[in-house]
């Protein structure tokens, strides 16, 4: 019945072009139209809409997040029936770390759908994390437009099944902070992890962390919880050693 109703939207909407592009991108007819529109809209193309409210993907951002945590969580609790929490804890991660889900976004081509100002045009380009971002607001679209099961058929058959080998993943390390610790600790540097902002409201915060090397800021990273802001901020921080051309193993 959605299905019928959203077609029936296309033929009367006169944004056929915006919702052709979607099917494609999406593998179905979109329903609320405007939902998909938020999703893919970065706060630096958002207008104010009520008392400093912009309108902008970051609340799809944090619903999606918190549906893809649980489709993953659920996929790798029966893919792997007999391995310990810490392992599956472990495994979500490297699926759901913004570096992965920002290629997830270009394999399906979501970055051209996404509005970003002109002035952030490069710099989207710089910092993927922009449309890793994006597929998170467009699956917390998905969930509100067509609900759990929908979401979760979309999320496994669109973008897990399709792009990610989850035998190769298994020997991928991916605790970046671990990772940058051992690496400083045998250098004899000093790395410190400071959360330099917390934004959003009390249920629904973000928190940037940023991570210096002998009091030289490397890397930053934004995200819903302190663990993630963490290793996505010393993610940064490892490329960032590895370009100026000190080795980490």
């Amino acid at each position: 019945m959605k299905a019928i109703k959203s077609f029936i939207n296309y033929l009367l909407s006169s944004q056929k072009d915006y919702y052709n592009g979607l099917k494609t991108l999406l593998g179905f007819w979109p329903g609320n139209l405007s939902l998909y529109k938020s999703a893919l809209r970065h706060k630096s193309a958002a207008q104010e809409v009520q008392d400093g409210f912009r309108n902008s993907n970051e609340r799809l951002e944090f619903l999606g997040d918190a549906i893809l945590d649980s489709v993953v969580a659920e996929f790798l609790f029966k893919r792997f029936p007999y391995k310990s929490e810490g392992f599956l804890t472990e495994m979500r991660s490297k699926i759901v770390n913004r570096n992965k889900l920002s290629e997830l976004a270009f394999n399906i081509g979501l970055d051209h759908f996404v509005d970003v100002s002109k002035r952030n045009k490069d710099e989207s380009l710089q910092f993927k994390s922009i449309y890793g971002n994006a597929l998170e607001a467009l699956i917390g679209a998905v969930y509100l437009d067509r609900g759990y099961d929908f979401a979760k058929k979309f999320t496994l058959n669109s973008l897990i099944l399709p792009f990610i080998n989850i035998e190769e993943l298994e020997l991928v390390d991916t605790n970046f902070k671990s990772k940058l610790l051992e690496w400083s600790q045998k250098e004899n540097k000093e790395i410190k992890f400071v959360v330099i902002e917390e934004s959003g409201l009390e249920h629904n915060k973000k928190y940037t962390v940023q991570v210096s090397l002998d009091e030289e800021n490397i890397g930053v990273g934004e995200e819903f919880t302190k663990k993630k802001a963490e290793q996505l901020a010393a993610q940064r921080a490892l490329d960032w050693i590895s370009k100026n051309n000190q080795h980490v193993e």
